[in-house]
């Protein structure tokens, strides 16, 4: 498909490269300013994929926060921060932007270290009012000006965080502006005039003046009276507006307003700016993919796209190829709901991601959404397993991070049978180091009662999402990738693998290989170029970094001259559990050459999957390389070994 993506003409836009250009534009100027935005953002994310709709949604807001605000010495946070791109383009950044989530390119969050504009990074959702209070408090505290100002979008408001955040946010006083980004409707009521003339007036000064007053006056009646008076002001403003909960947190609420008109967003931005009330909160309604029919008419409002064509709106499509690790996952599961009705899944607000929109479609009354909640998902799957279900938690590697205490509390303490399925587990490219899944076989596998597995292709996965089914000893969880597998068939009857034994993929005499997940592919690879240098080679394909085959590794250690352990995770996984127990067993007194192969101490940015996998020295030709230096063998042949 040929992609029709040339650029717009941005005659005003070309004239802003920093806020402080944008500031020196009449307010009448704006919506052409808007506009010639929106159409870079639609016409650079035609070039990059990425976040779409969030983007197109918050076009006008962003123009206005920037032009009302002092940034960066104001601080703006963005949660999540995949609605950025606007942002970025008039923070310095649109000769960059074509590169958003490529190799060296812009991230597809905000990030501190690419911009004095991007004072907090994001990825994960319902942090941003948290770090605002920071800066706001900090601040004050140094006696400096500036604002904290969080957008926060109202999604991202089912997760505790966010109100905890609110709960403690007095603090800040009026250094402190939440902007509450609601587009999916699930908040705000109608939004028309009146309320838009309701919130000018409640957010203007002569308002809040005659309400201090008011307030003065009323702590001079008798504490009934008074306390009358302070109900009757929240009420009011409560039957008019919404935003009871929010004044009940501390917050001066004001709105809805239209996060599309700036001639409503200017004045009452500039008002809550100007206000000695505070901590304020201003809701906005916005709208997905606002401006282009094609993400207008989408059910999911182009949230995230493939490269585009502008014109049409149709997105460029991978080529045909084996099934995705979700799919996989997703098909296999309904599989096993079919077969046992005690089987339930759970999503933090990932059903697509996750793959459980398939199951949901299929079993919507054992499906569970419990939004951007992932701590209550594990401690919900806990009491579901206590009581006789069969929960399956699906969240991803990177999201389970945010529920550490409930796995390690609510679940393995308890010994309660959930399972834990990880998706993206390793590298997963474009969105870089905030959703890469590095962490979960160290954080899992030093549980007790945990068994943790890892699938090396999608048949071995269909095996694991079986075993998962059918244990019911304790909590169980398998790791697997983003992206597709490797086209191996798929079994027609699941097999329930035998806890912590692993597989001989390949038998060799001189060097072992013991392989975790899918790197098991490159570990293959890597078996024939060593044999093909002389190096007999067998590859293990573990299945389980807890609990360990300790048999076949003994009998793998004690028979071979050199053995490496290959994992897609960080250090403390596999290769640390391999090496204590050679230790422990005394499997390296004898002049074992033992390796461990993992992700490297750093976060690694954005790129293509394979060209991170190289980066970290991971990939086959690695292997070969960390075998020969064992073995002191250069890489031009096998020449005579240099024993120590």
């Amino acid at each position: 498909m040929s992609l029709m993506n040339d650029r717009p003409s941005t005659p005003l836009l070309d004239q802003v490269v920093w806020p402080a250009d944008l500031r020196k534009l009449q307010p009448d100027r704006l919506r052409q300013l808007a506009d010639e935005l929106r159409q870079e953002v639609i016409s650079a994310v035609g070039v990059t994929g990425g976040h779409l709709g969030s983007g197109l949604g918050v076009v006008e807001l962003t123009t206005a926060i920037h032009y009302v605000f002092d940034t960066p010495n104001d601080k703006l946070v963005w949660d999540v921060g995949h609605q950025c791109y606007p942002h970025k383009i008039l923070t310095g950044r649109r000769d960059r932007i074509r590169t958003l989530r490529q190799g060296g390119g812009l991230s597809g969050f905000t990030k501190r270290a690419e911009s004095e504009y991007d004072p907090f990074g994001a990825a994960h959702s319902s942090t941003s009012i948290s770090a605002a209070l920071g800066f706001a408090v900090a601040n004050r505290m140094q006696g400096k000006p500036g604002k904290g100002i969080a957008v926060i979008g109202d999604g991202s408001m089912s997760a505790g965080m966010a109100y905890e955040a609110m709960n403690n946010a007095r603090e800040a006083g009026n250094r402190l502006i939440v902007i509450l980004n609601d587009n999916d409707m699930s908040i705000a009521p109608p939004v028309g005039g009146l309320s838009a003339y309701l919130a000018r007036l409640v957010s203007s000064r002569e308002f809040l003046g005659l309400r201090d007053l008011a307030k003065r006056l009323a702590r001079r009646l008798p504490r009934p009276l008074h306390n009358a008076a302070r109900k009757t002001d929240e009420f009011a403003r409560g039957m008019a507006m919404g935003g009871t909960l929010f004044e009940e947190l501390g917050f001066y609420y004001v709105g809805p307003i239209d996060g599309h008109n700036l001639d409503q967003l200017i004045p009452v931005l500039e008002n809550v700016r100007d206000a000695a009330e505070g901590p304020c909160l201003v809701h906005v309604v916005t709208q997905k993919g606002k401006g282009y029919a094609p993400a207008e008419a989408a059910a999911d409002k182009y949230h995230g796209v493939q490269k585009f064509d502008v014109i049409t709106g149709a997105q460029a499509k991978a080529p045909p190829g084996p099934p995705s690790y979700t799919g996989v996952f997703a098909k296999a599961l309904i599989a096993e709901a079919e077969r046992d009705p005690a089987i339930c899944a759970i999503t933090a607000a990932m059903p697509s991601g996750t793959g459980l929109d398939k199951f949901g479609a299929a079993f919507p009354d054992r499906t569970f959404d419990v939004g951007i909640a992932e701590q209550h998902a594990v401690t919900f799957a806990a009491g579901l397993a206590a009581q006789g279900m069969r929960p399956f938690c699906a969240i991803y590697s990177t999201f389970l991070q945010r529920a550490y205490d409930q796995v390690v509390h609510d679940v393995a303490i308890q010994n309660l049978p959930v399972r834990f399925a990880i998706d993206r587990a390793g590298l997963v490219g474009a969105d870089g180091s905030t959703h890469a899944g590095s962490f979960d076989v160290t954080y899992l596998a030093s549980l007790p009662n945990f068994v943790v597995m890892a699938a090396a292709d999608e048949a071995e996965l269909v095996h694991m999402v079986h075993t998962c089914a059918v244990h019911d000893d304790g909590p169980i969880a398998v790791r697997y990738p983003r992206g597709n597998g490797t086209g191996i068939a798929l079994p027609a009857t699941p097999e329930r693998l035998e806890i912590g034994k692993g597989r001989i993929v390949r038998e060799g005499r001189q060097v072992a290989i013991l392989s975790l997940g899918t790197r098991l592919e490159e570990a293959l690879k890597a078996a024939e170029t060593l044999e093909a240098k002389g190096l007999s080679t067998t590859v293990a394909d573990l299945r389980f970094a807890k609990p360990l085959d300790e048999a076949l590794i003994r009998r793998l250690l004690t028979t071979h001259e050199v053995a490496v352990t290959i994992e897609e995770g960080a250090v403390g996984g596999l290769g640390a559990h391999v090496l204590t127990m050679a230790s422990d067993q005394g499997l390296i007194d004898n002049g074992l050459k033992l390796r461990t192969m993992r992700l490297p101490d750093i976060f690694q940015d954005q790129d293509k999957p394979e060209k991170q996998y190289a980066d970290a020295r991971l990939d086959a030709g690695a292997i070969v390389d960390t075998v020969l230096t064992a073995l002191r063998h250069n890489s031009t042949g096998i020449g005579t070994e240099a024993r120590a």
